[in-house]
């Protein structure tokens, strides 16, 4: 449950897209599964600049409440209202409609330099 084309940080982030344009973010299958039932979810507003690192809001589960960070430095351009109402859906399509925000990256190149599929991997199996 590792889509090839995407890339990761170790804080099970992924990121959609090559750094061109708006990258789309969003957590893993693996960090939805071991939070829980997601229950509610507090993203940036559009127009909010961040570094890579950077707390990009929480996530709440039944279980706990984990904070969700920046893969990369940007600005965020958009982020996913379905969420406000439907929470659950980063637990049914966490790389789908499960999406949180996008944003528009300060450097192309930074993308590139996140975890691929094989090093993600890699990561949640030890």
């Amino acid at each position: 449950m590792i889509p090839e084309d995407l890339r990761y940080t170790a804080e099970h982030e992924w990121v959609a897209g090559d750094g061109s344009g708006p990258v789309r973010v969003g957590i893993t299958h693996y960090a939805q599964d071991a939070l829980g039932d997601i229950v509610f979810v507090q993203l940036p507003d559009e127009g909010t600049e961040v570094a890579a690192g950077d707390s990009l809001g929480e996530i709440e589960s039944t279980k706990s409440v984990s904070e969700i960070y920046a893969p990369i430095a940007g600005t965020v351009v958009s982020k996913n209202a379905s969420l406000t109402d439907e929470p659950e859906l980063i637990n049914a399509e966490p790389y789908a409609a499960g999406w949180l925000v996008e944003i528009a990256p300060a450097d192309a190149g930074a993308v590139s330099a996140l975890l691929d599929a094989d090093a993600y991997k890699a990561l949640t199996e030890s």
